[in-house]
């Protein structure tokens, strides 16, 4: 048992020995190995790093020549924006894909464009309201007649205010009492929106009746000067005030007076209470009527019985009499 023991006591010792001495030097092979390989691909890698600083400094001249371009066409501030961020997008891929090819030679361009399309149909239908309004935020940046600080009008879902600001996604809206609303842009694009600043100018309505027993052209000429005498009525482009008569009332011939004046919507309503202020004086001070609505009784009998209890409710006799 001696024998046998002192043997396998020396055998274990120098069969780890060797073991390690193999892990050791394989560790040293991969770690050589490694290095051979980054000492190989080193100028490839040192170029590459070159083409991404140099795509950085493209992208800088991109920007710049866009709004240079944006600016001789005329485009919108931002649909300008818009512009400029989808050329600097694409300086960045092609930047970075021309890195990673000069880095891995079998690197394919044409394997990942064709993956990518594919993660874009899927993408497509997971996140389907998002795309419907990113394609409708950069349709609106395109052809919309709206901008930035216009006040616009969606009827259908009753919204009016001012746009802070048309995002790919979403569009802000101030509303005239304050609140912020974000309206999805698919939302604007398939509804009737109305662009109440389209112009500098816009046109406001204002009935006004007067008796029948008045003058008609009196009240039309006294209305129509109170109303041009406003300051905030604009008379000059063409543009004046019109005193129509409209039809026949229960009490009094009506008129509908109209005139320009500012597009915004504390414009139209300081503009409004200018107007029905002056035309109110104006009335008064000619001596016009602007009747309260009038209502004639008739008596099937006429009995003095009848005339009598009318006459002492009119007088607070018939409460008395209660």
């Amino acid at each position: 048992m001696g024998p046998i023991a002192s043997g396998v006591d020396a055998l274990i010792p120098e069969t780890g020995v060797k073991g390690v001495d193999d892990s050791t030097e394989t560790l040293a092979r991969s770690i050589g190995g490694m290095v051979d390989t980054g000492i190989a691909y080193l100028p490839q890698v040192v170029i590459a790093l070159l083409v991404v600083v140099a795509t950085f400094f493209l992208v800088g001249i991109a920007g710049r020549v866009s709004r240079w371009l944006a600016r001789r066409a005329h485009l919108r501030e931002s649909l300008a924006d818009l512009v400029r961020l989808a050329i600097r997008t694409l300086v960045w891929f092609v930047g970075l894909m021309l890195a990673a090819v000069i880095v891995f030679p079998g690197f394919g361009v044409g394997n990942l464009i064709a993956t990518t399309g594919l993660l874009s149909i899927a993408l497509g239908f997971a996140f389907q309201d998002i795309f419907e309004n990113a394609f409708a935020g950069v349709l609106i940046l395109w052809r919309f007649p709206l901008e930035i600080g216009d006040f616009i009008e969606v009827p259908s879902v009753d919204v009016m205010g001012k746009v802070e600001d048309i995002e790919i996604r979403m569009t802000q809206i101030r509303l005239t009492t304050g609140e912020l609303v974000l309206m999805p842009n698919s939302t604007i694009y398939k509804n009737v929106v109305k662009v109440l600043t389209n112009r500098a100018k816009r046109r406001i309505t204002v009935p006004c009746g007067i008796a029948y027993g008045e003058d008609v052209a009196e009240g039309r000429r006294v209305m129509h000067d109170a109303a041009a005498g406003c300051a905030s009525v604009d008379t000059g482009g063409g543009h004046g005030v019109e005193v129509y008569a409209q039809a026949f009332g229960a009490s009094s011939i009506d008129f509908e007076i109209t005139w320009w004046t500012g597009a915004t919507p504390l414009e139209q309503r300081r503009s409004r209470d200018e107007v029905v202020e002056a035309v109110k004086a104006a009335l008064d001070a000619a001596g016009i009527e602007i009747p309260y609505p009038y209502r004639t009784l008739t008596f099937s009998r006429n009995e003095p019985d009848i005339l009598e209890a009318v006459a002492q409710r009119a007088t607070g006799g018939g409460d008395a009499g209660g």
